[in-house]
């Protein structure tokens, strides 16, 4: 059997050492196909940092995240986002750091503006006021075009 192997192989266009790295990208290609059919989930998720130390009242709290989550609905996004509740009078250089690993993910980034400034955005983004929401307070991360 290992001698078929080895004439199928160069048939192929395939030397025998290079097998490690089709088995490697059959088997990616494989994972990225599985996810694909994968159930998308029925409704958005929206994980929150900072929200317990925002001073924002439960009530607040409960109104901007019934706002978020019907708009992601009406946007037909059924994946994962994330919202950054920010008091500017208490920065945490932590959220900062995990502002720009969420942004690799590729998932929408929203912040409410506790204080009165918004978290400076990483590099190359910028936080664009959604106005929609009456508060004002409610941005959204965005890349800078051009960048």
């Amino acid at each position: 059997m290992a001698n078929s192997d080895r004439t199928f192989l160069p048939k192929l266009g395939i030397a025998p050492h290079q097998m490690g790295t089709l088995v490697i990208v059959a088997f990616t290609s494989l994972i990225t196909f599985l996810n694909f059919l994968k159930p998308k989930p029925a409704q958005p998720t929206i994980l929150c940092y900072g929200q317990q130390s925002s001073g924002v009242s439960q009530e607040q709290i409960q109104s901007v995240m019934e706002w978020l989550f019907a708009s992601l609905m009406a946007a037909e996004y059924l994946g994962k986002s994330h919202i950054i509740w920010y008091d500017d009078a208490n920065p945490d250089p932590a959220r900062e750091q995990t502002v720009k690993k969420i942004v690799r993910s590729g998932e929408p980034v929203f912040l409410y503006r506790c204080g009165g400034k918004v978290q400076p955005p990483p590099k190359g983004y910028y936080w664009r006021m959604m106005q929609e929401h009456p508060s004002m307070r409610i941005y959204q991360l965005e890349i800078k075009d051009g960048e």
